[in-house]
């Protein structure tokens, strides 16, 4: 199918329920995404508990419902960390959803608990490409989650902006800019000043997408913990707060300022995984000028990549399961794609010619399916992220905010962050 449209996905962002608005924090206990614990088998209605945004609209949803006649009520958290704190307080007691969506770099922390969450059946296993299944499958051989997606990167970049500083336009020239870290760097510190502005939204996106491309950064898989003496994880600190924060809007994302700056024109340049665009179009839907880059610093990188889980004492297991199996099933993968962006991670989906035709019209009628599909062929390392990943990186993204915010200096905060993962 060629230059087939993708949905715009303002709506999409914008919806947080399939049949009812469940609001995080509505709940006694501090809820924050989980709702209650299972929806009414009486009443045929499944609880789905998700994040930031897996494409799964109303419509979608409402599919479900007309062939299964069973309904869904979609409890979304405003970032994977709520979502987190929610899933680890409630997992095993009481207050999870009928189905979970787990985040990749909290997801080895939820694999030692691997026997609270109920085995996927053997009929689904084998869809999924080999390292999203591998990730996913217990010490035991169970197949405990259900691939969602994954998130190959390009550069999201503002015509508009680009075009002011005196910076080429059009994609093919764009990719040019950005063969390396320092070549990123070295335009955008050409870019700020002919600007004033900065060029890239937030410091610590560029530490993701650094990282992202090192083997082990705070564990190793035998368990040794390798945080503070890993020369790469130095080094990668060391870059971004000499070179990412002078030019970066904000230390981090999901702020109300950095969702207000989308539209707003603060700054010119995003590192993009695939579900980042549904994220740009939904908070920015009046905004011209976005396009999309086949390009990323120092060759591929995934950023992100969620999992569906059904919890083993969930109140309707079997239906929790058929909703999760539908939801990740290669068809619903490419309208999830279609409607945020969200690249598939199975096999058949990532083969389809609505995947590898797929434009965006948002994104400058950008082959968005193709150069995703690219993106996700350039990457060469799959990061190992050990049970304590996110709170080793979490604390790192903390000394990069205070070195930001100018709280401390560049070695202080390393300091800091020394002292602080050691107590973990």
């Amino acid at each position: 199918m060629n230059s087939r449209a993708m949905r715009r996905s303002a709506a999409a962002v914008a919806a947080f329920s399939a049949t009812a608005i469940v609001l995080a924090g509505c709940t006694s206990g501090g809820d924050t995404g989980g709702g209650d614990a299972g929806g009414d088998a009486g009443s045929g209605t499944l609880t789905l508990a998700t994040f930031n945004d897996f494409g799964y609209t109303d419509e979608l949803l409402a599919e479900f419902t007309a062939e299964t006649g069973i309904e869904v009520v979609h409890n979304k958290a405003s970032t994977s960390d709520d979502a987190r704190a929610n899933f680890f307080q409630k997992l095993g007691n009481t207050g999870l959803a009928d189905v979970e969506g787990v985040e990749i770099d909290w997801f080895a922390e939820m694999m030692q608990y691997s026997d609270l969450l109920t085995p996927v059946p053997d009929d689904v296993k084998g869809r999924w490409i080999d390292f999203k299944e591998a990730a996913a499958t217990d010490a035991e051989g169970n197949l405990v989650a259900y691939g969602t997606d994954i998130g190959p990167q390009g550069i999201c970049y503002r015509e508009d902006l680009y075009e002011a500083a005196g910076l080429p336009t059009d994609r093919e020239s764009v990719e040019a800019l950005f063969p390396t870290w320092d070549a990123f760097f070295d335009v955008a510190d050409d870019y700020t000043e002919a600007t004033g502005q900065p060029f890239v939204d937030s410091a610590n996106a560029v530490l993701q997408g650094i990282m992202n491309q090192l083997e082990y950064t705070y564990e190793e898989p035998d368990g040794a913990i390798i945080a503070t003496e890993n020369p790469d994880v130095r080094e990668s600190y060391d870059t971004v707060v000499e070179r990412a924060v002078p030019i970066s809007a904000y230390a981090g994302q999901w702020s109300d300022d950095w969702f207000a700056s989308l539209a707003g024109g603060e700054f010119a340049t995003m590192l993009c995984p695939g579900w980042m665009l549904g994220i740009i179009e939904g908070n920015a839907p009046e905004t011209e000028g976005w396009n999309i880059a086949n390009a990323f610093p120092g060759g591929g990188g995934n950023w992100g990549g969620s999992y569906l889980v059904v919890p083993a004492n969930g109140a309707n297991v079997e239906a929790a399961q058929q909703l999760a199996d539908w939801l990740t099933a290669p068809e619903q993968q490419l309208k999830a794609f279609e409607n945020a962006g969200t690249f598939p991670s199975q096999s058949e989906a990532l083969e389809s010619p609505i995947l590898l035709d797929s434009t965006n019209e948002y994104f400058n009628d950008a082959p968005t399916g193709q150069i995703l599909t690219d993106r996700a062929d350039a990457i060469t390392v799959t990061p190992f992220k050990g049970p304590q990943y996110f709170q080793y990186h979490n604390a790192l993204q903390d000394a990069v905010t205070r070195v930001f915010d100018g709280l401390e200096d560049p070695e202080t905060s390393w300091e800091t962050w020394v002292t602080q993962v050691s107590g973990f």
